[in-house]
């Protein structure tokens, strides 16, 4: 069966099979690298996050977009989080 794509006013969005939930949480943050493994279980967030391989549409980059249900996880991926 083919995944459906999510559009919002930034991006296209192609959710990953292993999300739990396809829901677009309000705290995002676009990572650039198309390819990068990005393990959210091993850094141990509180709430619930998805994540999607997206084409931001103001320049039609392709990366990855994860979503966060809370803010403190947004910091704590962006302080955790590097690129391979």
């Amino acid at each position: 069966m083919a995944t459906q794509t999510i559009q919002t006013d930034l991006y296209k969005l192609y959710p990953s099979p292993r999300n739990a939930v396809r829901d677009v949480f309000e705290h995002q943050v676009f990572v650039p690298h198309p390819y990068a493994i990005i393990d959210l279980d091993v850094m141990e967030l509180a709430g619930k996050t998805t994540l999607f391989g997206a084409c931001r549409l103001s320049d039609m980059k392709m990366g990855q977009v994860v979503t966060f249900e809370l803010a403190s996880d947004q910091a704590k991926f962006e302080r955790l989080f590097t690129p391979d």
